[in-house]
């Protein structure tokens, strides 16, 4: 499975390969900037209420809430996140030295756990599967019986066996599929060239190639050609360059895959950072440097929770009193489990009551450090919310880590997975890459077409994923517990769930792709309603709705 929530949809890409000249685009996006954010009743748009959430809330005071985000990195200069990213009071700006004795030198954005101490930045990262699949080849390749294996060497060998048929399997379709992207991308590439000709500028965004009117033929096939790119993924905003790069990223990610089953992967990691990786006491590693080398996604996530409302720039959050703590471990590739089990400690013990996680992979090698930090979290009251993943597959028969569900076949009651709804106006109630599942995905959120910040200082443009639905989910987590702050993160939890709004309509499941109730495809069967859920906020900080005891949906909490 493809786990990745920063880049392009390969299958997206492939389906631009089959374009000619008469074939047709996919559907322009229809909704408006901040859709997301908007009522039913008055807009007619499948947002979430989020101004008669304050309409509500107007007479209340709110306490700050931190909320981390564990990602690639965050724009620290960015005229709508500025005013609100979280800063250590306790550490001296650039002096060297760990004034707080935290065991981070500098850390006052938050800590990138993918940083070497000379300053260099892990970017390109490997694949979960082939780690997997070369780290345990030799000591599982002959095993016959693994009755007498501990039960984690039971999950290593399980999961050694799934990596091997997926990276060594050998399926057919690689090699075809391997070309068919490289002829796209040269196809694309060169009507690109054409393109900056016939439009009179090197660089141009999907909006402006949808207005360009070309006067020949051959323009008219490379507009259509590189616009459904564009069009496909809701990326209209994104200039043609940053498409190009997705475009290259996407597919040096499919070639190493291909490679994997004959060869190990490339330690981008452990070059850079140079920790003792199997010692989850080797903690201290990383640097200061949150903003790296590729910081959008990052960035869209942190505006999506809590960009600053009302300034009359770009866009508003949907928290209004957060402060915004940047923790990077997710490279362009599988994230590590040590760093997103320190990442996930690190926010912990530095105030983050909040952790949004837009980031997924299919395999959790060192996955009991992840619990352990999972259930740290819980001890210290705080919420963790988690993307679904894009793969248009059902979590209840599919793999997708890190997870609610523990080793010891618990569920971590402090914990939300989230998938991604849409707008009927703009491609269906249900994002059609959505991963979903009745047992394991908690409730939907808007996830296609959210406009949101990006890096430069002061732009902004659409992205869309599970990746965008998660953080409007830990935003109306955010809003909840700065209204109402002794709510414990169970009952933030259950008021999420239980305020949700279930539409009349139906829309369709990702893998079938036939008609379908949020009911099938959800344990809560709706879409997040910021109104309701402060409403019913309200109603259980007064103690007039008791919450259930330490549950997680029904399965048994740790």
């Amino acid at each position: 499975m493809n786990h990745t929530m920063k880049h392009l949809a390969v299958a997206a890409l492939l389906a631009g390969t089959t374009l000619s000249a008469g074939a047709q685009t996919a559907t322009r996006e229809s909704v408006p900037k901040g859709w997301h954010t908007r009522d039913l009743q008055t807009d007619g748009l499948y947002g979430i209420s989020v101004d008669k959430a304050y309409d509500f809330l107007k007479n209340k005071k709110s306490t700050p809430v931190i909320v981390a985000v564990i990602d690639s990195g965050i724009d620290t200069a960015h005229e709508d996140l500025r005013p609100v990213l979280w800063r250590n009071a306790k550490e001296i700006p650039g002096n060297g030295k760990d004034d707080d004795g935290n065991g981070y030198v500098d850390d006052i954005y938050g800590w990138n756990f993918l940083g070497g101490k000379d300053g260099r930045n892990v970017g390109k990262d490997s694949d979960e599967a082939s780690r997997v699949y070369h780290k345990y080849k030799d000591r599982f390749e002959k095993l016959t019986d693994s009755a007498s294996l501990s039960s984690i060497d039971r999950f290593h060998y399980a999961s050694w066996k799934r990596a091997k048929e997926q990276v060594a399997g050998g399926e057919p379709t690689d090699a075809m599929q391997m070309m068919m992207l490289r002829r796209t991308f040269q196809m694309v590439s060169k009507g690109d060239s054409l393109l900056q000709k016939g439009i009179g500028k090197a660089t141009y965004t999907g909006k402006e190639l949808d207005e360009y009117k070309p006067d020949s033929e051959e323009l008219r096939r490379s507009r259509q050609a590189f616009l459904y790119f564009f069009t496909a993924n809701n990326l209209m905003e994104m200039s043609n360059k940053e498409l190009l790069e997705e475009f290259k990223a996407e597919i040096d990610k499919e070639e190493a895959k291909a490679e994997a089953g004959t060869k190990a992967p490339k330690a981008y990691r452990a070059e850079i950072v140079k920790d003792n990786y199997e010692d989850i006491n080797d903690r201290y590693y990383g640097n200061a440097d949150v903003m790296a080398s590729d910081s959008r996604h990052g960035t869209h996530v942190s505006g999506i929770i809590g960009a600053v409302r009302n300034n009359g720039k770009g866009m508003d959050g949907v928290a209004d009193n957060v402060k915004i703590m940047m923790v990077r471990a997710v490279p362009d590739g599988d994230e590590h489990d040590k760093d997103v089990a320190l990442a996930i400690r690190y926010a912990v013990d530095n105030g983050a009551k909040v952790i949004n996680m837009s980031f997924g992979k299919g395999y959790s090698p060192e996955k009991n450090w992840v619990d352990d930090a999972v259930k740290y979290a819980a001890s210290k009251g705080v919420l963790l919310v988690h993307a679904a993943g894009n793969d248009g597959e059902n979590l209840d028969k599919e793999f997708n880590y890190p997870s609610s569900m523990l080793l010891d076949s618990s569920y971590a009651p402090n914990w939300i997975t989230v998938g991604a709804s849409g707008d009927p106006k703009g491609g269906g109630l249900v994002a059609y890459f959505s991963n979903f599942g009745k047992k394991e995905v908690d409730l939907f959120a808007p996830g296609v077409a959210i406009y949101a910040t990006l890096p430069g200082g002061n732009k902004y443009g659409n992205l869309q994923g599970t990746s965008m639905a998660s953080p409007v989910v830990a935003g109306v987590a955010a809003l909840v517990k700065s209204y109402y702050p002794s709510l414990t993160p169970q009952q933030i939890k259950y008021v999420l769930e239980n305020s949700v709004t279930k539409p009349a309509i139906e829309g369709k499941n990702p893998e079938t792709q036939q008609a379908a109730p949020l009911s099938e495809l959800s344990v809560t069967g709706g879409v997040i309603n910021a109104y309701e859920a402060v409403r019913l906020a309200d109603q259980v900080s007064s103690g007039k709705v008791s919450v259930p005891g330490n549950t997680a949906n029904g399965k048994k909490a740790f």
